[in-house]
């Protein structure tokens, strides 16, 4: 789960962690009162989205004065934002974070991620701040340092330390790096982060070391135990079809191509999408039931696979072990009175009542195209789709 700027410096600030001033705004007014709240000389008028890269898309604004913020204000609310997260289409812009301006001595890099390589979290850092992390790997990879964190004793002084005097952080201010980034690394293992990014993390002309951006990311496995966490999502920034799809505990995420797929398990998801574009077709969605779906689960997943106009046919693909086959047969059956199926439809049934599953749907009268195998079914459903 993502959520937006000022929201990761709410959580931030009570942590101890230090950041800017700020506002949220949903109106150019209300952008106009925050200004003038925060009685600073200069205002930044930054849009928010859930995508990086905001800056160099023209989403962050430096105003000198309240007609400055006001101009601003006018010209992002609302406006579609393009940049290199967000993909051609964009997101609209529908609030604003007004902060204080900082008088920026230099830029750094710190993040913390999970590296499942090694199964630690690792906190990486750099001097290179202000740039994509991802860039500073590729040109010069020597200016990351990395300390991997035990999780029994967490991140240690001296690894905080470390990573300080190399990124050279001003020796009288490592102390408050030290405890920045402790404080950080608490954020991530009390609220179940993924990612926690502050890029840059400046050092200000008084001598104090500050997040001016904040990216936090969650595992969503974890918001259970995280219900403050929860109430910061925005659903103007899903996929109303994910959205619909965490109803009935559904793992969806929508593509670019034209075959829904429908399996159980995140492993076969990711091998189906790969053997249709082995055969020359393109997925339309990740969708994956789990282990322990229902005939309801099965249909409401038919509903949304459908409700994407782009979605010329259908490719069901079961390895029955806990799910049993003809649980899925019968919700096919379910979705196919409840929703009008004008698309081919290819399905694949292995594993556990497998017969009574195939008996199903094939004195079922529906036209479903039965598949022997994976690749069977990839080729059929390409092949009736093209």
């Amino acid at each position: 789960m993502n959520i937006h700027e000022y929201q990761g410096k709410e959580l931030l600030k009570k942590f101890g962690v230090n950041v800017p001033r700020g506002k949220v705004a949903f109106t150019v007014d209300e952008a106009v009162q925050a200004a003038r709240e925060l009685g600073t000389d200069i205002c930044v008028v930054k849009a928010q989205i859930h995508a990086g890269g905001r800056g160099k898309a023209g989403g962050v604004k430096v105003a000198k004065n309240l007609e400055e913020v006001r101009l601003y204000a006018e010209e992002l609310l609302g406006k579609t934002l393009v940049t290199h997260q967000t993909g051609a289409e964009g997101k609209e812009v529908k609030r604003l974070l007004i902060e204080e301006g900082c008088d920026i001595q230099k830029e750094y890099y710190i993040g913390l991620v999970l590296d499942r390589k090694i199964s630690r979290v690792v906190m990486m850092a750099s001097e290179e701040g202000g740039t994509e992390i991802e860039e500073v790997a590729a040109k010069t990879p020597e200016k990351i340092f990395k300390e991997v964190i035990d999780p029994a004793v967490g991140l240690l002084p001296f690894q905080a330390r470390r990573l300080a005097f190399n990124i050279n952080i001003p020796r009288q201010l490592v102390n408050q790096a030290v405890k920045f980034m402790q404080s950080l690394y608490h954020v991530f293992t009390e609220k179940d982060c993924s990612i926690a990014e502050i890029n840059p993390l400046v050092v200000t002309g008084d001598g104090q070391i500050s997040a001016l951006d904040a990216k936090l990311n969650f595992d969503a496995n974890g918001l259970y135990r995280n219900q403050d966490i929860l109430q910061y999502r925005d659903l103007d920034e899903e996929d109303p079809k994910e959205i619909e799809a965490s109803k009935y505990d559904l793992s969806y995420v929508s593509l670019d191509g034209n075959i829904g797929c429908m399996v159980n398990g995140a492993g076969l998801a990711m091998s189906t999408m790969d053997i249709i574009k082995y055969y020359g077709g393109e997925p339309a969605n990740f969708l994956d039931v789990g282990g322990g779906a229902t005939a309801e689960k099965v249909t409401e997943a038919f509903k949304i696979i459908l409700s994407d106009p782009k979605v010329k046919g259908i490719f069901v693909n079961i390895f029955g072990g806990i799910m049993k086959c003809d649980t899925i047969a019968n919700g096919i059956l379910e979705a196919a009175k409840q929703v009008a199926l004008k698309v081919p439809l290819v399905v694949r049934l292995e594993g556990t009542n497998v017969a009574l599953g195939k008996k199903i749907l094939a004195e079922s009268g529906l036209n479903i195209v039965p598949a022997d195998s994976m690749a069977d079914g990839a080729k059929k459903i390409v092949s009736l789709v093209n």
